[in-house]
């Protein structure tokens, strides 16, 4: 992670996705190939983006309660937050111009 991307926890997350400014989420796991497929693609996110949305990443094995309590079935999942509520979420690992595009109104 990089100082752009931000780690989220059980305890810290409401508060987190809690401000006006978007909140991508990356919910993941160290075991989850396809988690690692797009963590680079995250990453240029958070790094090319950081002054329109802030990005975060929850390992969903440090924190179970989470992942739980908003329905993350799958990984990975990575959900748009803005004033707390889920804007939008993208289930599976995806090529950079998909991911980018399907965010894109966040991005602006």
């Amino acid at each position: 992670m990089s100082e752009n991307t931000i780690k989220a926890t059980d305890a810290d997350f409401r508060s987190l996705i809690s401000g006006d400014k978007p909140v991508l989420v990356d919910f993941w796991a160290e075991w989850c190939g396809p988690c690692r497929m797009i963590a680079p693609v995250v990453q240029k996110l958070a790094d090319s983006h950081s002054d329109k949305i802030t990005v975060a990443k929850l390992n969903v094995d440090e924190n179970p309660q989470t992942a739980m309590d908003y329905d993350v079935m799958s990984i990975p999942t990575l959900i748009v937050y803005q004033d707390g509520v889920e804007k939008k979420r993208i289930v599976g690992a995806r090529p950079e111009h998909v991911l980018v595009a399907e965010i894109d109104e966040f991005l602006h």
